[in-house]
């Protein structure tokens, strides 16, 4: 028998080998997760979108939120911009909630309120990629199409050994291939592609990975484990400074609509300009918050002052309507405590 027509079943049965010791695993450590188990394409796709940069068990609180209050697609579409900010908030990400919204007005439109079924369609759709498309559609619509995130990217990667940059377009499109070289049938792809996830998120984790508990580790092929998957080191963030005054008239606070465009474009925020008629200015602890690329090194002054207008707004008229980043929480937090002890 010629070699290669000998090796080609050999690679097969090793594959269905792998396929069914991961979905065996699976099934029986996976973790109970509802918008999983219910198949249900609406919360895959919320619950997709709200994991990303996010852990499953911090997610999941905003993702209940968001269920209980928008059921359907129909509800995003005509939800209030400032409710859906609200109900995001926590998150970061802000573009992404925007894009939701646009996605469900999209699919109320040409899909009667409805995602679509196939991969190539979901990705037409506003903020939904590669690997979310990947997985409403094989997870909900047992589509046999791949659904390649972080960690399953982290996982193939050690799998087979691979020690270039997964950063790079090349290396991602190869990694790629070889998890669409090992989906099963479409009977299995639900299973096998959460089970991947699962893998990556209890067992193959980035550090210290618990390799005497894997279900595949005898087809793994890492060397080194924990030092995969390269990345080459990043560009160092750039640096922007900014000075906050929180103005305060009584028991309310001011806070400002941002831009429309730059970094949390729309969303609330504090005045950057010094006001007039300050009674007593108070410096607050300063604060870097960090994003993707830039870091902002943020100093604030508490500003009582001696009149207000219709954007202040008391504490709890925050906390219930006001979508207020991430970014600016340490100073409100300041502000909430000088508040308490007037």
């Amino acid at each position: 028998m010629d070699l290669q027509q000998g090796l080609i079943p050999c690679l097969f049965l090793v594959m269905k080998d792998f396929q069914k010791d991961l979905i065996d695993w699976y099934i029986k450590n996976h973790r109970p997760l509802e918008f999983r188990l219910k198949k249900d394409p609406y919360e895959i796709w919320i619950s997709e979108i709200m994991a990303q940069q996010t852990r499953i068990e911090a997610m999941l609180p905003y993702f209940k939120r968001w269920i209980q209050q928008l059921p359907d697609i129909e509800s995003v579409a005509k939800c209030d911009d400032e409710k859906l900010n609200k109900l995001w908030q926590g998150l970061g990400y802000y573009s992404r909630c925007k894009n939701i919204k646009k996605c469900a007005i999209e699919c109320v439109e040409k899909y009667n309120g409805k995602l679509p079924c196939t991969k190539e369609e979901l990705l037409k759709l506003p903020g939904i990629g590669p690997y979310t498309a990947g997985a409403i559609a094989s997870i909900a619509n047992g589509q046999r199409v791949s659904a390649v995130d972080g960690n399953v990217i982290r996982v193939f990667s050690r799998l087979y050994n691979i020690f270039e940059d997964v950063t790079k377009t090349s290396v991602k499109k190869r990694i790629e291939e070889l998890v669409d070289e090992s989906l099963p049938s479409k009977e299995e792809i639900s299973y096998y592609n959460q089970a991947i996830m699962e893998l990556g998120a209890l067992i193959c984790i980035p550090k210290n990975p618990r390799c005497e508990l894997c279900p595949v580790k005898k087809y793994c092929d890492a060397k080194d484990p924990g030092s995969l998957p390269y990345k080459a080191k990043k560009k160092t963030r750039k640096i922007e400074y900014k000075h906050l005054y929180i103005l305060v008239h009584k028991d309310k606070v001011h806070v400002v609509k941002r831009a429309d465009t730059g970094l949390l474009a729309g969303l609330y925020g504090f005045d950057e300009t010094k006001p007039e008629h300050i009674i007593e200015s108070i410096e607050l602890e300063p604060y870097i918050h960090i994003f993707s690329h830039v870091e902002w090194h943020m100093d604030a002054t508490l500003c009582i002052v001696d009149r207000e207008d219709s954007n202040y707004k008391t504490i709890e008229e925050i906390e219930e309507y006001i979508a207020l980043p991430s970014a600016f929480m340490p100073f409100m937090k300041q502000v909430e405590e000088y508040l308490w002890k007037k």
